[in-house]
């Protein structure tokens, strides 16, 4: 498959504080990647330098092959760039700040406000349109951030944290919009320290920590890679349950307890037959899902962090 993006050791240092540290990671064209770190890690830093808008101290950004240091104009007509802040004018009119950012990506007449209502029908806010920003709620404002970045079709979309603070709603809505411009072969990157987030909507990711890309690969082979693999118990009375063969770890959770183990399923077997014979009821048993908390936490010694 066709790499729409190659980012290449980028170093960015504000004095004497280092943002990013030797960055790399490729993106596959039509893909959905999750670059997943907690605040502060270096999400927003990496976004700015692929955009354009900030440069990096040392590094490549390689876009649809072309190089952002020797092309930033061409490239920047084939990006829509979504910032973590709001951007958006509060006084006027969601069409007008549309009619503002169409005509800043060149996007002008007849084309333009055909593009409008579009995107306005694809954020589902089409009836709000004459509405003044300064009404909208947080996630209606996000929400028509996102429209500005679609108006000149970009062939990649940067989103930086774009669920922040917002509503349920307006997440759903979100969620389609990104599902929906992945199947018309649209290439995203999704920013995010929610890792539920990029369970749900992304192909492959990138971990980053501390200006550092910690891995990178295929969602599910790093899921099988680097998750903790384990079983659910809950016996009656809330019992500690007895040593089980294959279990390499027990832990309260919830309720019972998360048993760790290589052999999900042998596991699961002989915490039947050992439980069955020490005629104690099981009231829950099941195989734990895969998660990339697990992932974090097994290839950083720590939780992710806000």
């Amino acid at each position: 498959m066709e790499r729409s993006l190659n980012v290449n050791n980028l170093v960015k240092k504000y004095g004497a504080k280092t943002a990013l540290m030797d960055v790399s990671f490729s993106v596959k064209e039509g893909s959905c990647f999750g670059l997943l770190g907690p605040n502060g890690a270096g999400k927003s830093t990496t976004m700015k330098i692929i955009t354009g808008i900030i440069e990096a101290d040392s590094g490549d950004v390689d876009v649809f092959g072309q190089d952002i240091r020797k092309s930033a104009d061409s490239i920047r007509s084939l990006i829509g760039y979504v910032p973590q802040e709001i951007t958006l004018y509060e006084k006027i009119s969601a069409y007008n700040n549309l009619v503002f950012f169409g005509e800043m990506y060149g996007v002008r007449g007849k084309l333009l406000k055909e593009r409008i209502a579009e995107v306005f029908e694809q954020v589902g806010l089409s009836e709000r349109g004459n509405d003044a920003i300064h009404t909208y709620s947080g996630g209606m404002k996000r929400r028509i951030n996102i429209a500005a970045a679609m108006l000149h079709k970009p062939k990649l979309i940067i989103l930086d944290e774009p669920t922040v603070g917002i509503d349920p709603q307006s997440r759903n809505h979100i969620f389609e919009i990104i599902k929906t411009l992945r199947n018309e072969g649209v290439t995203i990157i999704y920013s995010t320290h929610y890792m539920e987030e990029v369970e749900a909507l992304c192909d492959d990711i990138a971990i980053i920590d501390h200006g550092k890309v910690i891995v990178q690969g295929n969602l599910d082979e790093l899921l099988h890679l680097y998750a903790t693999k384990a079983i659910y118990l809950e016996l009656e009375d809330q019992q500690v349950p007895p040593v089980i063969i294959g279990v390499t770890k027990v832990s309260e959770h919830k309720k019972g307890w998360l048993l760790e183990t290589d052999e999900v399923l042998f596991s699961m077997e002989k915490t039947i037959q050992t439980v069955t014979e020490m005629g104690t009821k099981v009231k829950a048993l099941e195989m734990m899902k895969p998660s990339l908390e697990s992932v974090f936490l097994t290839l950083t010694g720590t939780t992710l962090r806000d």
